[in-house]
């Protein structure tokens, strides 16, 4: 009989950054950012805050290898009407990606979370 031995898995983005607690500390960071920002809190009005923030705190910790419980739109359905341009999806994702790295994110868990915003681009940016 033969046995293998397994590494063991690394641990997930979202435990490496410490799970569901720094997500949802994240994401209230990353909105009060988004929403000190004049150019982009029109975007955000009459917005249940409250619904966006736990709709964002699913889909980003399952984006980092969490748990996977997001149930919202998709991305192009979520965003369509708002007619985003990519201005501002740039500085949405340089909001993001500072509170990551602010929070003590890894180059490699912020290289990834810039590789699936760049990857979102084409579903969110609907104006020029």
């Amino acid at each position: 009989m033969t046995t293998v031995d397994h590494e063991p898995a690394a641990p997930s983005y979202f435990d490496q950054l410490g799970g569901a607690p720094t997500i949802s500390e994240a994401v209230n960071r990353f909105y009060r950012a988004l929403l000190d920002d004049p150019e982009l809190a029109p975007y955000f009005g009459g917005t249940d805050m409250a619904q966006l923030k736990a709709h964002q705190v699913k889909l980003l910790s399952h984006l980092l290898g969490g748990p996977n419980e997001y149930t919202g739109r998709d991305l192009a359905a979520a965003h369509g009407g708002l007619a985003i341009t990519d201005e501002h999806y740039s500085k949405v994702g340089g909001y993001l990606i500072g509170v990551l790295t602010d929070m003590g994110a890894h180059d490699e868990i912020v290289a990834a979370v810039g590789s699936t915003l760049e990857g979102a681009r084409p579903q969110i940016v609907t104006a020029s």
